[in-house]
């Protein structure tokens, strides 16, 4: 009798994982945003970094009983203000650049840029 499970041979993939985000096309974004993929790559990991070590303070915080917390959903309003604070300081913004390649003065850094659209809405 021929069964179906023992029929088929079980071959194992391989596949390449890295902890590289793989860039994507700026070209096939229906928004049509054109920005570096290499850029955006590095923006992509300093803000994966900011994070990790957002999460390990509060979380050393904790463990040292120095920080209290009754539930998840206060973990993350702490977690997004923490966050908040440092992206709207020129530390945080500088952090930023400089894991994407820019070295620049802390006093140029524009804390209140504009957006200049195109199109009027």
């Amino acid at each position: 009798m021929n069964d179906p499970i023992h029929a088929q041979s079980l071959t194992p993939l391989d596949f390449d994982i890295s902890k590289e985000p793989v860039p994507t096309d700026p070209g096939a974004n229906p928004f049509r945003l054109v920005v570096d993929p290499v850029m955006r790559v590095r923006l992509r990991r300093a803000l994966f970094e900011l994070i990790e070590s957002h999460d390990q303070e509060l979380s050393r915080y904790v463990g040292e009983g120095s920080l209290a917390l009754d539930s998840y959903k206060e973990y993350i309003e702490l977690f997004a203000h923490s966050l908040k604070q440092t992206m709207s300081s020129r530390e945080g913004v500088a952090y930023l650049l400089q894991a994407c390649g820019f070295e620049i003065n802390k006093d140029d850094i524009n804390l209140t840029p504009e957006t200049r659209w195109k199109v009027q809405r």
